[in-house]
Formats: structure tokens, sequence, C-alpha cells
């Protein structure tokens, strides 16, 4: 026994051996590159906040998800910028909206891109909260009117699947209904079903001009202390015709992503968050990690936590990382 465990310490020094045994293993077709466009042309804007990453208008983001797509990248998550701005976010269901027009634009040049759409309000909202307001908070049902209309509107562009990330009660339900009765019923919802009001996501809301005017989003996203709640929501999305659910951010909440997993049989996504990633790319640039080993470290825990789809800013370089 002896002389085997000795043998297997050896072997174990081999890049070769510790593939071959490897539980856990990433492949390009995991990820989902997230990406943010804004209206112009031959813009591919750098975002400070988050190094290597951009805002493109619709033309340069063609070329990039041309670009991914060779790499074996097979899916978008799209985010709108504009300064398109009113109180009630009507800009985000403008059928010429930054959206919209980026999700035609894709799908006639790279059909077999799978186009996720957030479905959300605050890029769009003059106050940067998520839904309508009234006597200065959440009108939640009112939301839920706005947000049908959002993802309706993505569903007529070409989406393959929307994605609501308000929180809002009831939201799968009301777009489930909105593009089932519309002629949508093929559409998936990839529900923001776990989205915790985290301190991970400043780099985003700097990318996307989201910021909130006042307050916060404590009374809508979900306390990061808790864990039970979870499960109700997560049950509650796909009771009312969730297809994909997910767990944001990731990295902090590898708990969360393996007791959803354990409890559900749904395709269940992790969202690497801004914050997860611009801390990583800031130590690595001061020579404090390596980049590389760490982020493919850090994305394989999401993996073998329980997540079968990981949405990621390190998406493609991953793709060439794993080419390589």
């Amino acid at each position: 026994m002896e002389i085997l465990r000795n043998r297997l310490r050896r072997l174990r020094k081999t890049e070769s051996f510790r593939k071959m045994f490897s539980e856990t293993e990433l492949s390009v077709t995991d990820f989902v590159m997230p990406y943010f466009v804004v209206e112009g042309r031959n813009i591919r804007q750098i975002i400070k906040s988050m190094p290597g990453i951009f805002r493109f208008s619709i033309d340069t983001l063609v070329k990039e998800v041309k670009e991914i797509h060779k790499l074996g990248i097979f899916a978008v998550l799209l985010f709108g910028i504009t300064e398109k701005k009113d109180r009630t976010g009507s800009y985000a269901y403008n059928k010429n909206g930054i959206v919209q027009k980026a999700i035609r634009t894709i799908k006639k040049e790279i059909p077999e891109i799978v186009v996720i759409t957030d479905v959300c309000m605050c890029s769009y909202t003059s106050h940067g909260h998520c839904g309508i307001l009234k006597g200065g908070n959440i009108d939640n049902d009112a939301t839920l009117e706005i947000l049908s209309k959002v993802a309706l509107s993505h569903a007529i562009a070409g989406a393959d699947i929307v994605a609501p990330s308000a929180m809002m009660d009831g939201q799968v339900q009301e777009i489930r209904d909105t593009l089932d009765k519309n002629g949508f019923k093929d559409i998936a919802i990839m529900s923001y079903s776990a989205k915790f009001a985290s301190n991970f996501y400043g780099p985003f809301r700097d990318a996307a001009n989201s910021t909130p005017q006042f307050g916060d989003r404590k009374s809508y996203q979900m306390d990061y202390h808790n864990l039970k709640e979870v499960l109700r929501e997560v049950e509650t999305d796909i009771n009312e015709g969730a297809d994909i659910v997910m767990v944001k951010p990731a990295l902090s909440y590898l708990d969360v992503i393996k007791t959803v997993k354990e409890n559900f049989n749904i395709p269940l996504a992790g969202y690497n968050v801004s914050g997860e990633y611009s801390m990583v790319k800031s130590a690595a640039e001061k020579g404090w990690l390596d980049e590389k080993n760490t982020v493919l470290e850090i994305l394989t825990s999401i993996k073998r936590a329980g997540a079968d789809i990981i949405i990621s800013y390190w998406a493609k370089e991953v793709a060439k990382w794993l080419k390589s």
C-alpha cells in the first residue's frame, strides 16, 4: 500500500495525471460573456473600474461577438447603456432602443449565437432604481407591467432568452404570461432568482451608469445573511415559469449555488460579477496574484459548487486559455 501511495504521489506531480483524474473541468461552452452596449459608431470605450472590459457600439460589438463565437463561446448577455432616462424607464422597451437594435444586428450577423438580455430598469431610470417609484418606495405591481413590456420588446427583436434581474415579486409569472400571450412561448426565462444586495456590484454600476441616486436596493434584493430565503425564491420562480435560475454574485455564495443545485433539478447559472473580476484584475496588475491560475481556480470552484452556466467577464480570456 505504501508503494502504491508513493507512486500516486509521484504521478500527481505531472499535469497529465492531474487532468486524467480531475473531477471538475471547465469547458468553453460553460460560459456566457456579458457586454455593455451604447449608442454611436466605432466605439470601444475603456471602463476604468473594469480593466479589459469595454462599452461597445453595435458595430464594434458585432466584431467582438464574431471573435468570441470563433473561440467557442455560444452565448452573450447584453446590458444597454443610454442617456435617455426618465422616472419610468420608458426607453427600456422602445422598439428602437439600444438593446433592441443590438439584438437584431447580432442575430442577423451571427444567427447561431444565443442572445440573452437583461430585463431591468436601473440603467433607464433617472433615479437609478430597478422599478417604478411611488412616494420614494418601489411600486412592485407597477414595475411588473414595465418589465413585461421590456421582455416582450426583446423577444420581438429576436432575443433567445430574457433575464429579469429587478427582483420584483411575480416578475417571472408576469413575463411568462406576456410572452405566451404574444406568441413567444419558446423564449426562455433565466431568472436572477437569488440576487443579493451585494457590495461586489460597484464596478458594474460604474460601467452601466446605474448607481441609485438615493438610498440602496436592499428592500428588493436579498439579504446576504439568508439561505433559507433563497430556496423559497428559487421555488417560486420555477413555479412561475423560469427555465434557468441564477445565483448572483457567485464567489462569496458558493454555498448558495451548492444548496440550490442539491434542491432543484433545473439549469443553474452563477454570475461571476464585476467586483469579483476587478479585484483579481487589480491584484494581478500589481503582481500580487497570477491572474490566469487564480481565475481558473475561482471559476472551477463555481462549477464545482454546481453551476451549469457561468456568466463571467473573463469568458473570452478563459476560452483562449483553454484552447492553448
